[in-house]
């Protein structure tokens, strides 16, 4: 649509800051001076001071002005900005025992200062305060908070001469005014009580010199006086010349005082004279008798322009009426001058005038009605022939009474019309709160949530003290709710009216801005809009208007004026009941046309004054009426084609001055507060015009043709095209009347960093965050939060720009700004456009509750950004934990995505390979948000709907079933992991699942699950990651092995079981040396014997990679060398066939090392990786014997070492001591024999002995060898052979044992032994030496180890000593051979 058609009335709008008090600092100016005796009290005033670039848009003093009101001794003031927050702003200013004049207070800035002149009735004071410009040394001021200049205020000395000076005498003026000269003087121009003006002057700031006092006389003299005049000068002075009114204006070099006097003069006055007097009654028609009444409520008010010069508007209040004359001033030359009459206007109404504003072309006043309500108008002194003034809807008060329902509990009812936006001022309740408690404590500064729990609990705890019963029916207890809390409305009611009395009137001259100076607070008046205008109009001016700039066709404004007037009719009928019924049905989304139907059945039910009647004979009289609706229709409806601010971004060519002050243009809070109440008015009106539009376009269907000319086609397009589109706007405006009064919630940190990290997710950060300027006590709604944080850009960005195109200057004009901002902020609200903006800044905001509130207004009526709204609603949802909802709000989103542009923003940031579609890109986004939430069942469930969109996308279908394989694998859904795992299209992202899940069920000891899935096409690919996974870990923290050990039992191949088993135990003896894997090795080489054992013995073999050989991983990066090249190929490596047998040896093998082990810890260490000879040498040493002869026997070995061993500890025994003896014990008790008794009468070293006896008799040589290596052993060590083994051996091989008795040099033992073997040969005792049958004719041959018997005859006889011996020797020596030699001759004598 286009710009919406204003008129040219204006309307109020407080926009008021809900602060508890604006925090005034006080300064206190004491000048000593007493109360006057019987004081006179003047009225309470108010003005405004605008600064001189406040219309620029580069000026730091843009959209800036002071405002004050007066009281008794007090002046507050007030700086006030519409683009920055100004700290420190708020002074109030005590004057002791002084009382501050009317029109006493004034303000003039200079290059470097801001002047503020006070006059009282006893004093004088001058306040030099920094010029803002001077605050700042930049025009770059970024800050969204400035110093104000009262921020220093405190430092003056205001006592001081310089600031203050006390009037001499007792002239006690009772009006004033002040100005500043061009050389720096401040003068006051008092006028006394009975007559005549005095001009105080005080001397440049800064600057020696004296308060100097002029009398103004009219005899055209002037004395100048250090001290006062006396009384008899003043005397002559006639009290009908006392002014009423004064006003200073500097022309050229001179400087004239205007002053209306009592007696309806107006006398202009120089320094040297009074250059002009002129009676007021000459231009007032029909005066009789007024000249005899003095005139007390006469006013002045000056304006200069350079077009028209200085302009003079006198307000003569005369009894039930009154009158404004404008004057312009004309200089006749010589000095001087002459008043030249340009307009008189009259206000006929019985109002009391409180203040006028003169500008170079309007007059605005401010009247005060019999009911103390206020009146303002304006109108045009140049160019308004019929004296019409132009309307200003002021606010009305808060309603006296407030609509319960029945429904509705009074206390919320009450709160919430407390504690709207648009009602009470802070200020208010809390004076209301403190009369409530009977003034009990002071109401320190309190948030609005704190001051609406104060306000609960005051009330509640008033009504619980009033009761006296302890029992309640329901309806009583609610009786006495309604009656306590409609008691503190009342009161409120009070203190809100009091704040709203109306003190004064500015108009800025720079920006055409207005405001109505109250006593509590500051409201702007605003350009109302056509449609508005029509329907807020008092009766009197709309049954007058003839025309409406809504149309330009003369016979369609008249149509749309008699509509108007209908409507009017209509809204009167109404009841309040039915009124707020209607509310609730458009609330609870019933059909606003059936609504309207049951509002006009009880209308035409309850019309006992024939209101129907009245409506119908005035619609007879339109002649268009389909026309006339459309008008109104096309005017409120804000739907437009293109987003308002288009990008938001300021036009490449701004400045970067230009840029900043933009940036500020409307974003204080007094702004953001009148904007947004602007808009809310704006739709509160509205929203009331299409209710009774609605009920009207039903009566016009009762009515059918007695008041339709077309007949059946227009009933037609009414009931099709216009009821319809009515009842649209009706809903379209309840919605922003609703967000327009919405509070905003606080929202707690750990909130918002949760929630910006779901827009991080959603690639949505750039949305402004929370806003940082928030005043505790000055909650915002959700409209001015999004004003403020989004709106206020985007809306000052499309006006810089219309104003670029238009080559205009208008951007701070206020009647054109002010609307257009409210008019686009209204566009960038309204549901039917496409713009998205305002859900996208409550969600990222957190402000949950109210966007859920708002896609439920708009869901049955709205069909724009369908798919948007249910997104987030979702989001929503997901904020409040309700994740099944949330999923089903982004399901229904997900078909509107490639319509609308904030789903399409939402996945254009989606990289363009990932996802096909707009759609698939959509979910992707919104299954990362529910990853980011941690909602795994939601996730799944909505990749598997996406699934069925990627039909043709294999890319994105294997992305989305890896995204379920992942989290049912989370969840611990194993099979249903599985099955995603299966379904993936892509073989690579497959594997990368399939290594997924072995990791995680390995993790989770859930092997059971893991060896029975049945890994269609996949066992390959299992196999080998799991191989690599054992491979590359530490085999004590993870069962690899032994999974692929169960891998491949489970699935009946033993012989990849058994190599799995042999492999690992290679791997524990190499990696594990300790106890623990010792003990593992042999478990693994049993169970690896034991899958062999299960299959035919020609298969029963594995292969064993040869030692050192490396495992390479599937999927290993290739390595590199030193240098950084890919190494050569590695030489294949031998490979080796295990059989059962090796098998066997090997796990022998690895039960002695576990043994070993067992028995001696610190050996696990080397015991892993020795050879069967070194197992065998460290199984000796440890003492056990067994197992060395096991390992000895199995790997068909010589057990001679273990002979010698065993022998040796039986010498260290035999020679030891007890110690000895002790430990020998252990390793005795790990080599258990049958043989071997363990009694206390046998000692270690017998059961040592024993040990290695049963061994020689267990394990015999061919040859005796075992015996010869224990007795040279045991001879090595010079210890004596026991009996039992010379015995022993003896039976073996008795030749051996003589050389060995001949190598130690034992020749007494081996002469016996000879001597005793001779014997043995010849018969005697021949069975101890193994020789089954004597020397005898009949026996076989019988030998003698001749040779070593030579050498032992030969060595006695070289020794004197043994002679005997060797006697002995040769003479059994003798004896044999007698002996053989008689056998063998027998022998041949047998032959």
């Amino acid at each position: 649509m286009a710009a919406a058609v204003l008129e040219r009335s204006f309307i109020e709008i407080c926009g008021f800051e809900r602060e508890t008090l604006h925090r005034f600092r006080e300064v206190t100016v004491d000048l000593g001076v007493s109360a006057l005796p019987g004081g006179v009290k003047f009225p309470d005033s108010a003005g405004a001071f605008h600064y001189g670039e406040s219309g620029k848009l580069l000026s730091v003093t843009s959209n800036r002005f002071i405002h004050w009101c007066t009281s008794g001794d007090s002046v507050q003031l007030v700086e006030q900005s519409l683009d920055t927050n100004l700290l420190n702003n708020a002074v109030r200013l005590r004057l002791s025992q002084c009382s501050v004049l009317p029109g006493g207070v004034h303000i003039q800035e200079t290059l470097n200062n801001v002047v503020i002149l006070v006059s009282t009735n006893q004093s004088v004071h001058r306040l030099l305060l920094p010029h803002p410009s001077r605050m700042y040394r930049s025009d770059l001021v970024t800050e969204l908070h400035m110093q104000s200049v009262f921020t220093d205020v405190g430092k003056l000395s205001l006592q001081d001469a310089a600031h203050s000076a006390v009037i001499p005498g007792s002239l006690s003026p009772s009006t004033g005014t002040a100005w500043l000269s061009q050389s720096g003087e401040a003068h006051y121009a008092l006028a006394a009580p009975a007559g005549g003006i005095v001009v105080l002057s005080l001397p440049p700031h800064g600057t020696q010199g004296s308060v100097s006092v002029v009398e103004l006389k009219r005899s055209s003299m002037m004395r100048r006086f250090s001290g006062w005049m006396p009384t008899a000068i003043r005397g002559d002075q006639s009290p009908s010349d006392r002014a009423l009114s004064l006003a200073v204006r500097e022309l050229e070099e001179d400087c004239f005082i205007f002053a209306l006097c009592q007696d309806h003069k107006l006398r202009m006055w120089s320094f040297t004279a009074c250059v002009l007097e002129a009676d007021m009654l000459d231009y007032m028609p029909a005066c009789k008798g007024v000249k005899r009444n003095p005139g007390n409520g006469h006013r002045l008010r000056l304006a200069f322009s350079p077009n028209t010069g200085l302009c003079l508007c006198v307000y003569l209040a005369v009894p039930q009426r009154g009158q404004f004359t404008v004057l312009q001033l004309v200089a006749a030359g010589n000095q001087r001058y002459s008043l030249e009459h340009i307009s008189s206007l009259f206000t006929t109404q019985v109002e009391t005038l409180v203040d006028f504003s003169l500008t170079p072309t309007d007059i605005w006043g401010v009247w005060v009605d019999e009911s103390n309500a206020a009146v303002v108008k304006y109108i045009n002194f140049e160019d308004n022939s019929a004296g019409q003034w132009n309307q200003v809807f002021v606010q009305p008060p808060p309603e006296e009474e407030v609509h319960i329902g029945a429904d509705q509990d009074p206390r919320e009812t009450y709160l919430e019309v407390l504690f709207s936006p648009l009602r009470f001022t802070a200020s208010a309740i809390v004076k209301a709160l403190q009369i409530f408690r009977r003034g009990s404590e002071r109401i320190s500064d309190l948030s609005w949530d704190s001051l609406k729990k104060e306000v609960t609990v005051a009330v509640e705890t008033e009504l619980q003290s009033s009761v006296t019963e302890f029992e309640f029916s329901q309806e009583d207890y609610r009786q006495l709710q309604v009656e306590f809390w409609s008691r503190f409305y009342a009161c409120c009611l009070q203190y809100q009216e009091s704040l709203s009395e109306p003190l004064g009137l500015t108009v800025s001259p720079n920006t055409h801005m207005a405001c109505l100076l109250k006593k509590g607070f500051v409201s702007f008046l605003l350009p109302c809009f056509a449609v508005d205008h029509l329907y807020l109009s008092y009766d009197e001016y709309l049954f007058s208007e003839e025309e409406t700039p809504l149309t330009e066709e003369p016979e369609v404004g008249r149509d749309v004026l008699q509509l108007v007037q209908c409507l009017r009719l209509v809204s009167d009928a109404v009841s309040g009941e039915m009124a707020y019924e209607m509310e609730k049905a458009l609330e609870h989304l019933q059909s606003p046309e059936r609504a309207a139907e049951l509002v006009l059945e009880n209308m035409l039910s309850n019309d006992s004054d024939n209101v129907i009647e009245d409506i119908q004979n005035k619609l007879q009289d339109i002649r268009n009426p389909l026309a006339a609706m459309m008008v109104l229709l096309r005017e409120m409806d804000l739907e437009t084609d293109s987003e308002v601010g288009g990008d938001g971004h300021l036009t490449p060519g701004a400045s970067v001055n230009t840029r900043i002050s933009l940036s500020q243009l409307y974003g204080s809070s007094s702004a953001v507060s009148v904007v947004c109440q602007a808009v809310c008015h704006m739709t509160m009106t509205r929203a009331l015009f299409c209710r009774d539009l609605l009920i009207l376009q039903k009566l016009y269907l009762r009515f059918g043709d007695n008041v339709f000319l077309g007949g059946g086609s227009q009933l037609l397009q009414l009931q099709q095209d216009l009821i319809p589109r009515c009842s649209g706007l009706l809903s379209s405006y309840y919605l922003l009347k609703h967000i327009s009064q919405s509070l905003a919630s606080s929202v707690p940190m750990d909130i918002i960093d949760a929630n910006l990290q779901h827009l991080t997710v959603l690639q949505l950060s750039d949305t402004p965050a929370q806003s940082c300027n928030r005043s505790v006590l000055s909650p915002q709604t959700v409209v001015e939060l999004f004003y403020q944080t989004v709106g206020r850009k985007l809306i000052i960005s499309q006006m810089y720009c219309q104003q670029q195109q238009q080559q205009g200057n208008s951007l701070l004009l206020w009647t054109h700004s002010i609307s257009n901002v409210v008019n686009l902020l209204a566009q960038l609200l309204w549901p039917s456009n496409p713009g998205f903006q305002f859900p996208e800044c409550l969600m990222a905001n957190c402000q949950y509750t109210q966007l859920q509130e708002y896609v439920r207004l708009i869901g049955p009526w709205c069909q724009v950004n369908i798919g948007s709204c249910r997104f987030m609603l979702g989001q929503c949802y997901l904020a409040n934990g309700e994740g099944q909802k949330a999923l089903q709000c982004f399901q229904e989103a997900a078909t509107e995505v490639e319509k609308e542009d904030f789903l399409l923003r939402l996945t254009g940031s989606e990289d363009e390979d990932a996802a096909s579609t707009p759609r698939l890109q959509y979910y992707n986004k919104v299954l990362r948000l529910l990853e980011d939430v941690g909602l795994p069942e939601l996730v799944i469930q909505l990749a598997s709907l996406a699934i069925t969109e990627a039909a043709s996308d294999i890319n994105s279908q294997a992305a989305l079933w890896t995204r379920i394989f992942k989290h049912h694998l989370d969840l611990g859904h194993n099979a249903e992991a599985y099955e995603a795992l299966t379904q993936n299209p892509d073989c690579s992202m497959q594997l990368d699942c399939l290594r997924q899940l072995v990791v995680v069920l390995c993790e989770r000891s859930q092997l059971q699950d893991l060896v029975q899935f049945s890994y269609v096409n996949l066992h390959d690919q299992v196999v080998g990651i799991i191989e690599s996974r054992a491979r590359s870990l530490d085999l004590l923290s993870h069962n690899y092995y032994e999974l692929l050990y169960a891998f491949h039992i489970n699935r009946h191949n033993y012989r990849k079981a058994g190599t799995v088993m042999f492999e690992l135990g290679m791997r524990l003896g190499r990696e594990v040396r300790t106890r623990l894997g010792l003990q593992k090795q042999v478990n693994c080489y049993l169970a690896a014997l034991n899958c062999l054992r299960l299959i035919r013995p020609e298969y029963a073999w594995i292969v064993q990679p040869a030692a050192g050989a490396t495992y390479e991983r599937p999927g290993a990066s290739p390595k590199r060398n030193s240098d950084g090249e890919f190494s050569s190929e590695p030489v294949k490596r031998q490979v080796d066939i295990l059989e059962l047998k090796d098998l066997e040896k090997e796990y022998i093998l690895s039960r002695s090392r576990l043994t070993l082990a067992q028995h001696h810890p610190p050996s696990a260490a080397i015991a892993g990786t020795a050879s069967p000879v070194e197992m065998v040498s460290l199984l000796v040493q440890t003492g056990l014997f067994d197992s060395a002869l096991s390992v000895c026997q199995t790997f068909n070995l010589n057990l001679t070492s273990v002979f010698e061993g065993l022998t040796f500890k039986c010498i260290k025994l035999q020679f030891g001591g007890e110690e000895t003896q002790n430990e020998a014990w252990s390793w005795l008790a790990a080599n258990q024999l049958s043989s071997v008794v363990n009694t206390k009468e046998s000692s270690a070293t017998d059961e040592a002995w024993r040990l290695l006896s049963s061994y020689l008799d267990l394990h015999p040589s061919s040859n005796g060898q075992h015996h010869r290596c224990v007795i040279n052993k045991l001879l090595s060590h010079a210890v004596p052979l026991p009996d039992w083994l010379i015995s022993s051996y003896k039976g073996v091989d008795a030749a051996s044992l003589l050389r060995l008795y001949l190598n130690f040099d034992l020749l007494d033992a081996a002469a016996d032994l000879v001597l005793e073997y001779i014997d043995a040969l010849l018969g005697r005792g021949h069975q101890y030496f193994g020789i089954e049958r004597p020397l005898s004719a009949t026996s076989s041959s019988v030998w003698l180890p001749y040779t070593s018997i030579d050498q032992l005859l030969q060595t006695l006889n070289e020794t004197q000593t043994n002679s005997s011996m060797y006697n002995k020797v040769r003479d059994k020596l003798a004896d044999y051979h007698r002996l053989v030699e008689q056998t063998t001759k027998r022998r041949l004598a047998t032959r």
